[in-house]
């Protein structure tokens, strides 16, 4: 089966990478992977998030979903508000956008703590906004719906809290990547459907949707290195345990597995030609122009899964983090125009 062609630069950055990190993810070499991957991941503490004053950064536990622990939240700002006054005296500084983020790794690994620093410097500050980044439980030791009720309830707890957070409750975008993107799109489901908070957008990157893994693009990319079918049916079984594969699976589950797309908020989509996630990321963006939504899908030519994060200075993820943060600024400008 033809495969299609890595960009250059991330070609040479693959081949570079050592042969254990090539290894695909089983449920036999789970366990080590986990271990392994919670000592080397960096995990930076609040201090170093605040980078000497440039940002306030906080941990909050809030209560978790009915019957479940708390949850973690991380929630960092710019530091610092221009300074307003009012007839009365100082005004206190106007709320910012929120992006509620939630961390990738497959759904068993990662953690809240090692994304922020892109988004800090990409998102953050340059647009003014504020994140909180949602430490959910991994699988296998909880199942869903445990993790997506862990995001839920995190998410209902900060817009609710908005005004301690310094936060527009109108202005809250949902958003992650791989795993990540994948709870953020059922997230988006489910705060539909329980008439929960409604984000003003859902920001998805590479998004990992459908546990099914049936499309062309699943079986096309059998590279070492590369996110693919072995690692991806381990981490979905972890997650739904026997549920996986099953025919009446919700899609709160699985996004990809939702027939019923209408009344969701506007949607980025982005993903790479050369990854077993392609196919199913651009069906989910044809769903939800078909229910009469929006979205805005990019597909990067011979990108393979997280090309940004394992190679930051390709010319092509300098092209994917702008296009990110055109659609972010543009939905955040258009609902402030709204206003």
């Amino acid at each position: 089966m033809a495969v299609p062609p890595f960009d250059p630069e991330l070609a040479a950055a693959l081949a570079g990478l050592p042969e254990d990190a090539k290894a695909p993810i089983t449920p036999e070499n789970l366990p080590a992977r986990k271990e392994r991957d919670a000592a080397t991941r960096p995990r930076p503490t609040v201090q170093e998030l605040r980078a000497d004053g440039l940002f306030e950064v906080s941990e909050r536990n809030v209560p978790g979903p009915p019957g479940g622990p708390d949850v973690t939240l991380v929630c960092a700002r710019p530091a610092g508000s221009p300074e307003r006054s009012g007839p009365a005296g100082p005004l206190p500084p106007p709320p910012l956008p929120l992006l509620y983020y939630l961390h990738g790794g497959g759904l068993i690994m990662g953690n809240a703590w090692s994304v922020l620093p892109r988004i800090l410097r990409e998102w953050v500050l340059p647009l003014g906004m504020a994140v909180v980044s949602v430490e959910y439980r991994l699988a296998p030791e909880a199942r869903y719906p445990e993790p997506l009720e862990d995001c839920y309830a995190g998410l209902v707890w900060a817009t609710e809290h908005a005004d301690e957070l310094g936060i527009d409750a109108d202005r809250v975008v949902i958003g992650g990547k791989s795993a990540g993107g994948g709870l953020a799109a059922a997230l988006a489901l489910l705060a539909r459907d329980r008439g929960g908070p409604r984000p003003l957008g859902q920001l998805l990157l590479c998004p990992m949707l459908d546990d099914r893994a049936d499309t062309f693009s699943s079986h096309q990319m059998p590279v070492p290195g590369v996110w693919e079918r072995t690692s991806n049916a381990t981490a979905w079984r972890a997650f739904l345990g026997d549920r996986y594969g099953a025919e009446d699976l919700p899609p709160y589950a699985a996004a990809g597995r939702a027939t019923d797309l209408s009344g969701l908020p506007p949607a980025y989509i982005d993903v790479g030609s050369a990854e077993m996630f392609r196919d199913e990321c651009v069906a989910y963006a044809n769903a939800l122009w078909r229910d009469g939504g929006q979205a805005e899908l990019h597909v990067w030519p011979g990108a393979y899964h997280g090309f940004d994060g394992l190679v930051p200075e390709a010319a092509i993820s300098r092209d994917a983090r702008a296009a990110r943060t055109r659609w972010l600024r543009r939905l955040l400008d258009q609902a402030g125009t709204e206003d």
